[in-house]
């Protein structure tokens, strides 16, 4: 079973900084690309980050969180993570790890495993 569990999400004043974790089971980062989702209040999900599975791990964000967000992996440990500096009120969203791909230039799921209970981030003004 294909299985994503986030954590490391809070509440965090506009400019600073937290770090998210996902550990998968069930799907290892040989099957695919590995990315971060999140979703606002109100909003449809949408793809942030998304690494590729191998070679050099090169990386895709999208244009809001383009240069203070990184995405990295631990492949021995099956885990992917989200650093994300100079956090903005817009960012307010649970956040999901899950396989993605991109398509048109947008970060979208894989049809591999259901999304986990994510993680929320609460960026204040």
């Amino acid at each position: 079973e294909v299985q994503f569990v986030e954590s490391g999400g809070g509440l965090v004043q506009a400019g600073g900084s937290l770090r998210l974790s996902c550990v998968v089971s069930g799907y290892t980062f040989d099957d695919g690309d590995i990315g971060w989702f999140r979703q606002a209040p109100g909003k449809d999900r949408e793809g942030a980050s998304c690494i590729a599975s191998s070679g050099d791990g090169s990386t895709y964000n999208t244009d809001s969180v383009k240069d203070r967000f990184t995405i990295f992996r631990n492949s021995p440990k099956n885990e992917v993570y989200l650093q994300m500096n100079n956090l903005k009120p817009e960012d307010t969203a649970v956040y999901y790890c899950a396989p993605c791909t991109i398509v048109a230039g947008k970060i979208v799921k894989l049809d591999f495993g259901s999304w986990g209970r994510g993680t929320q981030v609460t960026v204040s003004s």
